[in-house]
């Protein structure tokens, strides 16, 4: 019998094509970019609309949510879906508008069944 100790409980020695990897220095975490969280939302509201309501919050949530993109440094990500948003919420408050310029100008004429008088000069 020896009085030399095993080889499984001692490490390899330097150069050894056994040694693990070195651990990553401290006080670096890794991180990956993220999706911001406002321009997934206002595209959602963009795309459902809500009666309108939707739209507007779409533009609201689309801006503020390009802006923290762009202030990010390259953290979050998602611009895209922060001008779909955008861009969706002006159709749905375009669409809104010209919805409500209708409706005012079907109840101001005097026959509210017809559009032929909207049409015609006056």
């Amino acid at each position: 019998m020896t009085n030399q100790e095993p080889s499984w409980g001692t490490p390899p020695p330097p150069g050894s094509p056994h040694q693990p990897a070195p651990p990553p220095p401290a006080g670096y975490p890794v991180q990956t970019p993220r999706v911001n969280g406002l321009a997934i939302a206002g595209m959602v509201l963009g795309i459902v609309w809500l009666y309108w309501i939707g739209s507007v919050l779409a533009l609201v949530f689309g801006f503020i949510a390009k802006r923290q993109i762009d202030e990010s440094g390259g953290w979050q990500t998602g611009r895209g879906m922060a001008i779909a948003a955008i861009v969706l919420g002006f159709v749905g408050v375009g669409f809104f508008v010209l919805w409500i310029v209708v409706l005012i100008a079907v109840v101001s004429t005097d026959d509210p069944y017809s559009l032929g008088s909207l049409l015609s000069p006056i």
